[in-house]
């Protein structure tokens, strides 16, 4: 994979113009006619209801994570832990030194849309979707799903609300994941579980594959989770540099190895 400060260093592709040239296209287009393209460059099936597709295409999550995903210039394998209607999936995809996509979604109807938004895009056959979630369980739980806004969908209860929602999904741990995970280049992962990212990084941990996580970008929540303990279960696990994305109490952070 090469120098991981490559990943903020070397030769990252200016998204943030890509993204302004880019951010008209989808008001040009009419609602509900066919695909239509996100200000990241990458094909969506219209979900204009719900406020997670309208930040994919509008370029509201800036081009941090993009960059750095672009920006490889080495053989890896992106991992999407909570992949939602596949936007980073996406994204990776559109770089050649990106040998494979393992794309993690577990409610339904979101991973229907993941998998349509794979197909409308180049990559699919190096891409692979599990609806499923990494847990510290395995079995059937029901997950909050909020109407009008995928991505807050969580296992994680916040603010004095439980984890339940009603909609189903399938959970496995990190005896299920190692399998899912095989392989033998490098890894770099995203984690977006909305609470659940400490739980996610502990399961992994546990599994042989994540000697090859390189790099991990995860979103953190200071109202929900404790920064210093994931970073500290990080670096037990050979993990030196953390970078910071982002300012307030919602933030993400990349940690890698060297």
């Amino acid at each position: 994979m090469g120098s991981l400060s490559d990943f903020w260093r070397y030769g990252v592709v200016k998204t943030a113009r890509k993204l302004k040239a880019a951010a008209l296209s989808p008001v040009r287009a009419a609602r509900g006619e066919g695909p239509v393209r996100s200000a990241y460059g990458v094909l969506m099936v219209p979900n204009w209801q719900d406020t997670t597709f309208r930040y994919c295409i509008f370029g509201t999550y800036g081009s941090d994570l993009s960059d750095l995903l672009l920006g490889q210039r080495e053989p890896f394998v992106f991992v999407d832990i909570g992949a939602n209607q596949g936007l980073y999936s996406l994204i990776a995809a559109q770089n050649p030194t990106c040998r494979q996509i393992i794309a993690f979604e577990p409610v339904p109807a979101t991973h229907a849309r993941l998998a349509a938004n794979v197909g409308l895009n180049g990559g699919a056959e190096r891409t692979v979707l599990h609806q499923l979630a990494i847990a510290d369980t395995v079995g059937e739980v029901e997950i909050s799903v909020a109407e009008g806004h995928t991505g807050t969908a969580t296992l994680a209860g916040r603010e004095g609300q439980g984890g339940g929602g009603g909609v189903v999904i399938h959970t496995i741990d990190a005896p299920l994941v190692d399998p899912l995970l095989a392989g033998d280049l490098p890894m770099f992962v995203k984690i977006d579980v909305e609470g659940l990212e400490a739980v996610v990084i502990a399961e992994l941990a546990k599994t042989r594959a994540f000697a090859r996580v390189q790099a991990i970008f995860y979103e953190v929540d200071d109202r929900w989770a404790r920064a210093e303990a994931i970073e500290a279960l990080l670096r037990g696990a050979g993990f030196t540099r953390f970078a910071k994305y982002g300012r307030g109490h919602h933030y993400d952070v990349l940690a890698t190895r060297s």
